[in-house]
Order: structure tokens, then C-alpha cells, then sequence
């Protein structure tokens, strides 16, 4: 099914959505494009993947959304700043200090600022709220909780800090489990529960980001698959899948390991307990027949800013239409 996105629903109550990384930023950033009002689009992102490095606090989802919904974001490499130089880097090497994370120029002034306010006694939803009015961002983006959860990944080699998985030894390990450390005491972001408890919220999206790395941490936080086996809204997972593989990062791999099936049957058993319908790319069209829920099929691959509003268009008119009762969607009968 193809649409115009000019003809699509565009939602007049609250959209949420759950992401972390570059897939996540880019939907987000297409939803941000539809929904341009402030406070209608909420974007609660992944902390999980935080770590202090070289006595910083690095947020590398939070900044990956906060660059793409600023229009900062180096679309080439998928994060950090565009116009980037690494001459602090540079530095760095040649004084011996750890290089393997890289850090831009500029992007260093997102982490100065950042680690400044928190040793200030500032929350970090705060901060981010106020990096948001300074960037110019009309989306209400949320960390997803004030306290410190720390993903760990558990491999044939021992048990690794998530950066040190994924950046440092290049995600190679093989994955047995992955954990996400003081997520059972964690609070929620009071924001992201008020916005799921919310009446006026139309419709709740999973950006495709990396399941077990980027949304299950937000799912780990206590009462949160409660909350979203509870909204109102339709809750739509867009597949980080194409063809069997990730556009970008081990979500395939990690998968394969974990035993799950590759492709979007897997996928939707992640989300199996709230899941209401599933955004699949029209590679995999024929995966529909074996999801248990509706699936819409449409081309998912964000090369551009044009390809994320047409996603995010097509992803919420698919939500509309289950909200707004039985339909046929691809041949699926909607709620």
C-alpha cells in the first residue's frame, strides 16, 4: 500500500514516541516535521547507552535526537555534528589519553555543558529541556528516566560496559544477555507517564532502533510495559529491519545470538504483550502473513529528511486507522 503523504491523517491530540539512536533520531525527526506544534510530539529517548568518559557525561542517544530535530546532525556519518573537526581529539592522542570514543569539536560543547549543569545539582531532563529551547525544538524531548540505567552486555568475553561492546571492540563478542543496570529502582521520566496517561494521545510509535539496546532499557523501568499494555492509543513498532538486516548497527546480529527470529516475526514477539500494529519495509511484504498483528508495508530506509516525514506520515495514518476502528490495512484487518 502506497499513499500520498500530502492525504495523510495528521494528528490532532499527542503523539509519543520511544527511540534511541540514528534509526530512532530519524523517524523522530520526520514526526517532528508533521507535528509541528510545541508539546504535541513527545520523543522519550534511551539512556541506557549513557557513560562518563573523560570525566563527561555522554548522552548518545539524547544527542543523536537533539541534533536531528535541531538540523545539526552529520547526515553522512548518521550521528554526531555536521561540519565536525577532531582537533581536540588530535590533541588528546598525542598527550595519551583514550581516543577510542570520538568526540568532535563541536559535539563537545553538548557534553561540557551537560556535565557542568549536572554537577549543579540540574536534572537531566531539565537540561535537556533547555538544550531543546536553545536548539529551537518543538518536540518535548524526554531522557526517559532522571536515574542512571547503564545497558551491560554480557558476551563469550565477559561482561562489557555497553560503549565498550558496541564503540570499542566494534560490537565482534559474541552476546549471551544483556542487563540494564538500576533499571528495577529507576523511576520513569514523570513526563513519559503523564503523556502515556494522557486521553488526548493518539498514537504511540517505537521508532526503529535496536530492540535490545535502545528500547528494551526503556521498557525495563518499572510499570512501563504495564503503561503501554494500558494507553488508550495504538502503540505501532517501525521494524529496524530490511531484508532480514539492520540498516545500521548488530540488531541483526545480537538477534541471531539471542535466538530470536530475524526478520519481522521476531520483531513483533519482542513487543508481543502491547504491540498493535507493525511498520514492516516492502522488502519483507510477505512477513505479514506470519506477524500476529496488522502490518502495514512500506518502504522504511531514511536516506533523507523527505524519506523520514513520508515514514512518519505513513506510520501515523496506519495508527489513525486503527484507532479509528476495523479496516483493511495491506490486507490486515486493523482493531
Amino acid at each position: 500500500m502506497t499513499q500520498d503523504t500530502s492525504s495523510l491523517h495528521t494528528p490532532a491530540g499527542r503523539v509519543l514516541a520511544l527511540c534511541g539512536g540514528v534509526g530512532g533520531a530519524r523517524l523522530a525527526r520526520g514526526l517532528n516535521a508533521l507535528i509541528p506544534t510545541p508539546g504535541q510530539l513527545t520523543v522519550a529517548v534511551n539512556t541506557g547507552d549513557d557513560f562518563e568518559h573523560l570525566g563527561l557525561t555522554i548522552c548518545p542517544d539524547l544527542d543523536s535526537v537533539l541534533y536531528g530535530l535541531s538540523g545539526k546532525n552529520d547526515e553522512q556519518r548518521g550521528w554526531g555534528r555536521a561540519d565536525e573537526t577532531w582537533h581536540c581529539l588530535e590533541a588528546l592522542k598525542e598527550l595519551g589519553a583514550a581516543d577510542w570514543f570520538a568526540l568532535g569539536d563541536r559535539d563537545l560543547a553538548m557534553h561540557i555543558e551537560r556535565s557542568h549543569r549536572l554537577r549543579a545539582g540540574e536534572t537531566l531532563s531539565g537540561i535537556t529541556a533547555r538544550f531543546c529551547e536553545r536548539l529551537g525544538i518543538a518536540a518535548h524531548v524526554l531522557p526517559m528516566s532522571d536515574d542512571p540505567v547503564r545497558t551491560t552486555v554480557h558476551t563469550d568475553e565477559g561482561e562489557l560496559a555497553f560503549q565498550e561492546y558496541f564503540v570499542r571492540r566494534a560490537s565482534r563478542p559474541k552476546v549471551q544477555n544483556i542487563s540494564y543496570r538500576g533499571a528495577d529502582t529507576a523511576r520513569p521520566n514523570e513526563a513519559l507517564l503523564q503523556c502515556l496517561a494522557d486521553r488526548s494521545l493518539e498514537a504511540v510509535v517505537i521508532c526503529p532502533s535496536n530492540p535490545q539496546l535502545s528500547i528494551d532499557p526503556i521498557l525495563a523501568l518499572p510499570g512501563m510495559r504495564q503503561a503501554l499494555r494500558d494507553v488508550d492509543a495504538p502503540v505501532i513498532v517501525v521494524s529496524p529491519l530490511i531484508g532480514g538486516r539492520a540498516v545500521k548497527g548488530p540488531a541483526a546480529k545480537i538477534m541471531a545470538e539471542l535466538e530470536l527470529s530475524v526478520d519481522s516475526a521476531g520483531i513483533a514477539q519482542v513487543y508481543l504483550d502491547f504491540l498493535d500494529g507493525l511498520v514492516i519495509d516492502t522488502q519483507d511484504a510477505d512477513d505479514a502473513d506470519r506477524v500476529p498483528v496488522p502490518a502495514l508495508a512500506t518502504p522504511t530506509l531514511m536516506r533523507c529528511q523527505e524519506d523520514s516525514t513520508r515514514l512518519a506520515a505513513q506510520t501515523l495514518a496506519f495508527a489513525h486507522a486503527l484507532r479509528t476502528g476495523p479496516q483493511r490495512v495491506n490486507g490486515t484487518t486493523g482493531r
